[in-house]
């Protein structure tokens, strides 16, 4: 039987899988990321690897999503929140210590494999992944096949400025790429945090936030309408470019609800059509969407 290492690569923990030729999950297991270290993140990847292998008592193939992506140009990992992985030989340093071939993706695009494959976006011909958790990322799935572009960074849709920014939202916080006004600094969970406590001066994570919301607090229900209104602008700007058939959100925010109905209704204001048939879902397989994803690398 065939079978796959996913392996979702976060700047807080690793998490692998092997996944059976029809998706079975056969093993999972997580480690804390090595913070920092980009030598003990390389051996905490072979270690988890061989650990799988042992376990399971197969030979996979091996896919990795990871912040960033690995420069087309010059094979060093770029863009990456984990930022001791930048400037570094990924790729190349892992296939020599597991002596292998290996793919590596962003975890965005990951995700998005994932749920095209046999997740939410399950037969659709286009499908937009999007992250919004910690940080603002997709990735694009046409006809099955992954896009990435040739710089390797197609759906970094969270790196463009929020589109018709109101007065308040000039010039918008300031983003770790060193710009202003990203998407990210709207739409991550700290955004709408830091959205929160502009306002009201208080504290909450954006979990509590939308726990408050549910129960009706005002501040938070209109915390949560503002975060509603620029998602709408933002995902209006894609599907004006891509139109795609379905949108799945992941990450900690992918977890409110009122976004599934808001958004929508919010929508045909920023759309260039006439009607707006795409179609917003919540993923299938949750959390497990990154380690599926980089297993379905190797799904030829």
């Amino acid at each position: 039987m065939a079978t796959r290492i996913g392996i979702d690569l976060g700047g807080t923990k690793i998490e692998i899988a092997v996944l059976s030729s029809d998706g079975e999950v056969l093993h999972r297991n997580r480690v804390p990321t090595p913070r920092g270290s980009y030598d003990g993140t390389v051996r905490a990847l072979v270690e988890l690897v061989a650990s799988a292998e042992s376990v399971t008592g197969t030979t996979a193939t091996v896919g990795i999503g990871m912040p960033g992506a690995v420069s087309p140009a010059t094979g060093l990992v770029k863009n990456a929140n984990s930022v001791w992985l930048n400037g570094r030989s990924l790729h190349r340093d892992l296939e020599q210590a597991m002596g292998r071939p290996i793919r590596l993706a962003n975890d965005a695009n990951c995700f998005a494999l994932s749920e095209a494959t046999d997740g939410a976006g399950a037969g659709a011909a286009t499908v937009f992944g999007v992250i919004i958790g910690t940080g603002t990322g997709g990735g694009v799935v046409v006809h099955g096949h992954l896009c990435t572009g040739p710089n390797a960074i197609a759906g970094e849709w969270g790196h463009n400025p929020l589109p018709w920014p109101d007065d308040d939202e000039r010039p918008g916080p300031e983003c770790y790429c060193g710009k202003y006004g990203c998407i990210e600094t709207f739409l991550s969970g700290p955004g709408l945090a830091r959205d929160y406590r502009a306002v009201t001066g208080r504290d909450h994570a954006a979990p509590a936030i939308a726990a408050l919301a549910e129960a009706g607090d005002r501040d938070a229900v209109a915390a949560l309408e503002r975060y509603a209104h620029r998602m709408a602008r933002a995902l209006a700007s894609i599907i004006n470019v891509l139109d795609p058939d379905v949108i799945v959100l992941g990450g900690g925010m992918s977890n409110v609800q009122r976004l599934y109905t808001r958004v929508p209704e919010l929508l045909p204001q920023f759309v260039f059509s006439d009607r707006v048939d795409n179609v917003i879902r919540p993923p299938r397989h949750g959390d497990a969407s990154g380690v599926r994803g980089a297993a379905w690398l190797w799904n030829d």
